[in-house]
């Protein structure tokens, strides 16, 4: 009875109102806010606050830095360990470019022959002819001539290597000079250049026989008797 006496614009407002309601509870946050329907929004949540480790790890890590002192001790005792593996490992190629003789005169450097045998004066004039050239091993282990001319040593030896790119010079007795068979270069029978493209004579060595007959090397420091000038080569 009481439904009937509601009149058809009460009814209307209060189906308008029942539908809002119902779309306000079914719809999200933005679409109402959007729409109109008044929301009541919630405090974002907290957030545990992060601790602030990075400065904790970076103290620790500074306690264990060692001071300059102790840097220092160290740099120099890596540095030193290094210097003298590296000086003993270049040692021998040092003393491989050191002259072997100091001047001439007195002592110097047995002469070997190609079999690597000490050379004696004795043995080496009754086993060569009388005006002949042989190379054996002289200065910093060089191709050498060793001459004999009347039945005794030379006093001087020439060395063999080729002044202009080190090949070993030949003798060729027919025409009693040497001549390097690369690029053609000619010098007299005392190594005195004659034809290019050599720009050099061939080095000189001086020849001495010791008490026990030894054949002896040692390096040609004087003026080039050849050339007059004083000499090229340094060894």
């Amino acid at each position: 009875m009481f439904s009937n006496q509601i009149s058809p614009a009460m009814r209307v407002r209060t189906l308008a109102f029942s539908t809002m309601a119902a779309f306000a509870a079914s719809t999200p946050v933005g679409v109402r806010a959007l729409s109109g329907t008044a929301v009541t929004c919630r405090a974002p949540t907290a957030r545990p606050a992060t601790v602030a480790a990075a400065p904790m790890r970076m103290a620790a890590a500074d306690e264990m830095v060692p001071d300059m002192n102790k840097r220092n001790l160290m740099n120099l005792l890596l540095t030193g360990a290094a210097g003298s593996v590296a000086l003993g490992a270049l040692g021998p190629y040092a003393y491989f470019f050191l002259p072997q003789s100091g001047g001439g005169g007195g002592g110097g450097v047995g002469a070997k022959d190609a079999a690597g045998n000490a050379i004696k004066e004795d043995a080496w004039l009754a086993a060569h002819p009388t005006d002949s050239r042989e190379l054996v091993l002289g200065l910093k282990a060089e191709a050498t001539w060793l001459i004999v001319e009347d039945k005794k040593v030379v006093p001087f030896a020439i060395n063999a290597v080729c002044t202009h790119l080190g090949c070993v010079v030949p003798w060729v007795p027919a025409e009693n000079k040497y001549k390097c068979p690369c690029h053609g270069s000619q010098y007299d029978k005392n190594g005195k250049v004659i034809r290019g493209p050599a720009p050099l004579s061939l080095a000189l060595e001086h020849v001495n026989v010791d008490g026990d007959g030894n054949v002896l090397l040692s390096s040609w420091k004087e003026e080039d008797f050849r050339t007059g000038e004083a000499p090229w080569w340094n060894f």
